[in-house]
């Protein structure tokens, strides 16, 4: 566990370990102070009851005294000094009375204020036979023994309060004389067993940090010696370094003029380029034109083709009227024929009908030739349209053709254009990236040159960081040998 402390861990253990036995020893003895004046405290108010009951007891004479004086020479002075005697004595007595807590002693005062009161009863009564002139019956009173022997059972109560009081003071005194000298020990074993603890805690923290230290030198030394030599190589790579990074700027360089040259023959080719886009725009703008007018034509022989179809509709309409009015003749025909029949049968009164008979067939013949000389021309107009009609499909098919033929072509030199705006935009992005390629490897030859001058300070660099691992090396052997 020893070894596996920290160097500042061992410090602080160090420091902890008397810290706490310093701590406990001040607890010890705290407490046996705090106990020491606690008893203090009793002593001092036992001896101030003491000093209260010594009160009680002069006061007691001073009260008989001035009672004898009185009957002596009978003078009021007395009186008044018995008078005051006596309150001087209640009020002692009630003093005594609220410090005492042992009940023994309360039932002592009680026996001794009853004393007090017994011997005032006996005092008044003497006071008011010498007031009286009774002066032989007074001194015959005192000379009973009476007023003496409440003194003397009084002044037995108060040595027994006293002795009580001067046992217990003893015992307290007794009590905190040991205290103390518990405390002069427990200072005494204390401090021994801290001096003690903190030297076998000094002696392992020393033993501990100079191991560390020696382990640390030892490291540092082994450190610094392979550094060293780390260094010295770094310094020949440095040297190379800075060699290479000349030849590499020197090819920059020539890399950024061969840039700015093929930067110059980009923008040639995107001008070149740019005219052959303007061509371009113009073939595609002319077959524009043409299909425009190729569209024209298109509809107005689509139109001629309808009006052609509606025509050949309408001679349809006529052929099959014509065809009617044939139908009609020839129904016609045969009912004049019928008529005519039916006029002979009628003899004389049926010429006239047969005459009109006759002329309906004539006009009826007439009809149907004049239907079919007009559903021969309907045929021939309608053979006539039929050839005018393929013609015009002919003709629209071409137009279609021409007009695909010019989409096409405009399709092509759309595609040429963008074809030529391609090469303008590539050929503008290679102009552009040559000249960032330029000022990159600008940029690049700037740096290398700061990489050079870096390669020669960090050559000088590790030049001193060499001198300073050397004094490093020196200080620790220094160290070492100082712990």
């Amino acid at each position: 566990m020893w070894e596996k402390l920290k160097f500042k861990n061992i410090l602080l253990l160090g420091y902890t370990v008397p810290v706490v036995l310093f701590l406990g020893l001040v607890g010890v003895v705290y407490g046996t102070a705090n106990k020491v004046f606690e008893t203090l405290k009793e002593v001092e108010r036992v001896q101030g009851l003491v000093l209260d009951i010594n009160k009680v007891t002069l006061n007691e004479e001073k009260m008989v005294s001035s009672f004898r004086g009185y009957l002596a020479v009978q003078e009021g002075v007395f009186i008044e000094e018995y008078n005051e005697a006596l309150k001087l004595l209640d009020t002692t007595i009630e003093s005594v009375r609220a410090s005492i807590d042992v009940p023994e002693n309360k039932e002592r005062l009680e026996k001794m204020e009853q004393v007090k009161n017994d011997f005032q009863s006996f005092a008044n009564q003497v006071i008011k036979l010498v007031k009286e002139g009774k002066q032989t019956e007074a001194v015959a009173l005192f000379n009973t023994f009476q007023g003496k022997q409440l003194l003397d059972e009084f002044e037995r109560l108060n040595n027994e309060f006293v002795t009580t009081k001067r046992g217990l003071l003893k015992a307290e005194t007794e009590e905190t004389k040991n205290s103390l000298i518990v405390l002069l020990w427990l200072l005494g074993i204390g401090s021994i067993l801290l001096i003690v603890v903190a030297a076998i805690m000094g002696v392992a923290i020393t033993s501990k940090i100079s191991e560390i230290i020696n382990n640390t030198t030892e490291n540092i030394v082994n450190f610094s010696t392979a550094i060293s030599a780390t260094i010295t190589e770094q310094e020949g790579t440095a040297a190379q370094q800075a060699t290479s990074v000349n030849e590499t700027t020197t090819t920059m360089e020539e890399l950024g003029a061969s840039s700015q040259a093929t930067a110059e023959q980009a923008e040639a080719a995107a001008g070149a380029a740019t005219q052959a886009l303007a061509l371009a725009e113009e073939g595609t703008e002319a077959v524009d034109t043409s299909l425009e007018g190729m569209g024209s034509l298109s509809e107005k022989v689509e139109a001629i083709a309808q009006q052609i179809t509606r025509l050949s509709e309408q001679t349809n309409q006529i052929g099959n009227i014509s065809q009617l009015v044939g139908d009609l003749a020839n129904q016609t025909n045969m009912l004049a024929l019928n008529a005519a029949v039916e006029a002979v049968r009628a003899g004389e009164h049926g010429k006239g009908f047969g005459v009109v008979a006759s002329e309906i067939r004539k006009l009826a013949d007439e009809s149907r030739k004049s239907a079919e000389k007009i559903y021969t021309l309907v045929s021939d107009i309608q053979t006539s349209i039929n050839s005018t009609v393929m013609a015009t499909e002919a003709g629209t098919k071409n137009v279609e053709l021409g007009v695909n033929i010019a989409q096409q072509t405009a399709e092509t030199f759309n595609g040429v254009k963008d074809a030529i705006n391609n090469v303008v935009l590539n050929n503008q992005q290679i102009s552009l990236n040559i000249k960032q390629q330029a000022i990159a490897i600008k940029q690049v030859v700037d740096a290398m040159n700061e990489l050079n001058t870096g390669a020669q300070e960090t050559a000088s660099g590790l030049g001193q960081i060499q001198q300073g691992i050397q004094k490093l090396n020196e200080v620790s052997t220094e160290l070492k040998s100082i712990v």
